[in-house]
């Protein structure tokens, strides 16, 4: 009898592993079958919601998977697009103008806002400068985009002064902090997380941030021409991924954000003081800015002009198209409060 027992119960056993290992290889067949999303994401809080909805699973309930490409330079993501390695990234406005005048057949179109600097993007000056007309003369780091000598551009002018008035290094944004302590630099433009590890060694500060220029400054997910002619469901579907994100954040604050500064190499004090100078909005509040002649057209148009004017662009360059289609297209019930 207790051998007949002892059978059963192996027999049980045995049933219950093929029933678990039946459900694990169903359950992988269901996320091997859904459409992969290679992401690049680099240091900045903005782009990390992204990176959230694929550790959350926030994805794979908008039937796609993220797969996030992590770049330490934000500056090779830049590369990659220009030469068609991705179908898909999260940049600055400042960087994609400069993108689309300098390699024009490359130029993406935007599907989504994906926040506004105001206060984020700084210029760090060195302790023992009093203040900007010091700079007359003095080397200030930017990174080799356009991005770092725009934000300079109209730092100096609060000062009577313009890029020529001051000499330009252009070095990675990792090297930053370390030579603006170490005295080899008497300034650099930056923003978090970098900007936040230059304040930690406690010699230098802000001078200036984008808080003076607001609506300049935009961080944008672009989409190659091409892939967005036949992925509009696709996109729409990150879209979602990228909102549920969000809302996760705001309703669990506490492990969105231990999660969100870790990745970005932040304590979650230093973290939630870098989303106080970062706008998000939802996305019904996006598509009037997507749309035709919206904000976020304009403010490419305008800060075309400004590049141009400032001899970091060529004139008579194509402007970045701007499309409100894939956020139409998500069919979403949103919130109307703010996202912050």
């Amino acid at each position: 009898m207790k051998r007949l027992r002892r059978s059963q119960a192996f027999v049980l056993v045995g049933w219950l592993v093929v029933i678990t290992a039946a459900a694990a290889l169903l359950s992988w067949w269901r996320l091997a079958r859904l459409p992969l999303l290679s992401v690049p994401v680099s240091p900045w809080p903005g782009y990390a919601y992204l990176a959230l909805a694929a550790e959350k699973g926030l994805d794979q309930q908008q039937g796609i998977r993220i797969e996030v490409r992590r770049y330490a330079d934000p500056q090779l993501i830049l590369r990659d697009l220009a030469w068609g390695r991705l179908p898909l990234a999260q940049i600055t406005t400042v960087e994609l103008v400069d993108l689309c005048g300098r390699v024009p057949q490359r130029c993406p179109v935007v599907v989504l806002a994906v926040d506004e600097s105001r206060g984020a993007d700084q210029l760090l000056l060195a302790n023992d400068l009093p203040d900007l007309k010091a700079l007359r003369g003095q080397t200030v780091a930017v990174t080799p985009s356009s991005l770092g000598p725009f934000l300079v551009s109209r730092a100096l002018e609060q000062a009577g002064m313009t890029l020529q008035d001051v000499s330009l290094s252009s070095i990675s944004l990792r090297e930053m902090p370390a030579r603006l302590a170490s005295g080899e630099l008497d300034a650099a433009a930056m923003y978090p997380p970098f900007s936040s590890w230059a304040l930690r060694t406690g010699k230098a500060r802000v001078v200036f941030d984008s808080r003076s220029i607001p609506g300049e400054i935009h961080d944008v997910l672009v989409v190659d021409r091409r892939f967005l002619a036949s992925n509009r469901d696709l996109v729409a579907r990150l879209l979602r991924a990228w909102q549920a994100a969000h809302r996760y954040a705001a309703e669990h604050p506490r492990t969105a954000n231990a999660w969100l500064a870790e990745l970005q190499g932040l304590s979650v004090a230093e973290f939630e003081t870098v989303q106080d100078g970062i706008l998000y909005l939802p996305l019904e509040q996006q598509r009037q800015m997507l749309a035709s002649g919206g904000a976020l057209e304009r403010n490419l148009r305008a800060l075309q002009r400004v590049q141009v004017q400032l001899g970091l662009l060529p004139p008579a360059r194509p402007l970045p198209q701007v499309s409100d289609a894939p956020v139409s297209y998500t069919h979403l019930t949103l919130p109307t409060k703010r996202i912050v």
